[in-house]
């Protein structure tokens, strides 16, 4: 059994039964399991029991984190919500301030909401500021195969050889601390960094991808891993995001090319 539950709190409604993707939990004569292999742990019949009769087993630990909420009460706007995405925009000058720990687990529970392939719920984050330089010193050992394609790359090895032949860093940027997305499954990660980057928006926070840094993996991931002991090797770093207070404020909008929608 996966799930806990209740029986004196069971008002047999059904809705458990109804929104259960693996159609495993039946609820007449008496609410059940009817097999448990096909149970993923989604949650969906905890999270629409309006008396709190199921609880996930593989959660008990973490009773703080069940909360209550008015499914009808939508907390932001659509225009709100929308006018944050035309606002957004990569950031690359910052303000000479770090990110403290206290504001990263705010960040980052943007992440622990966010879906993930079949709930597998294997997104991992490393946050890098005392080892920057020398993680950038060692992604750029790795990405220096491809410095004829990309003169970024270049770049970078010239700025590491001597730090006054640029202005800036030239994966960093301004740039002070960089956060690290791995798991199996890149859509996961995207999405929960996503997220992430929005709630950093609305916080007053800024930043940008890094194409280069997260092209490490693809040249020689196993190289890379060595920096992360710590880390599933299974996983990939899927995105490598610079984070940071912004030293510069936009003004305005600018036009995007067209997307392409097709309706059938």
């Amino acid at each position: 059994m996966k799930l806990n539950i209740d029986s004196i709190r069971c008002v047999g409604c059904g809705l458990c039964e109804n929104v259960c993707i693996k159609n495993h939990i039946k609820t007449k004569p008496s609410l059940h399991e009817v097999d448990n292999n096909e149970c993923f742990e989604c949650g969906h019949c905890m999270a629409i029991c309006p008396t709190g009769t199921i609880t996930l087993k593989i959660y008990e630990n973490q009773p703080e984190r069940v909360e209550k909420y008015d499914a009808t009460n939508i907390p932001i706007e659509t225009n709100d919500l929308l006018q944050l995405y035309k606002q957004r925009r990569s950031i690359r000058w910052f303000k000479n301030k770090l990110i403290d720990e206290k504001t990263f687990n705010t960040l980052f529970e943007a992440a622990y909401y966010s879906p993930s392939a079949q709930n597998i719920q294997d997104t991992e984050f490393v946050v890098i500021t005392k080892e920057l330089d020398e993680f950038i010193e060692f992604i750029y050992r790795i990405i220096k195969e491809d410095e004829d394609k990309f003169p970024r790359i270049k770049q970078l090895g010239e700025y590491l050889q001597d730090k006054t032949s640029y202005k800036h860093n030239p994966l960093l940027w301004e740039g002070k601390q960089l956060i690290l997305g791995f798991s199996t499954d890149i859509t996961s990660t995207i999405i929960a960094m996503t997220r992430l980057e929005l709630l950093a928006y609305s916080m007053g926070l800024g930043g940008f991808y890094s194409f280069f840094i997260q092209k490490a993996d693809v040249i020689n991931h196993d190289k890379l891993m060595e920096f992360f002991p710590y880390i599933d090797s299974n996983k990939h770093m899927q995105c490598a995001f610079i984070i940071g207070y912004p030293r510069k404020k936009f003004k305005r909008t600018i036009p995007h090319k067209t997307i392409k929608i097709t309706y059938k």
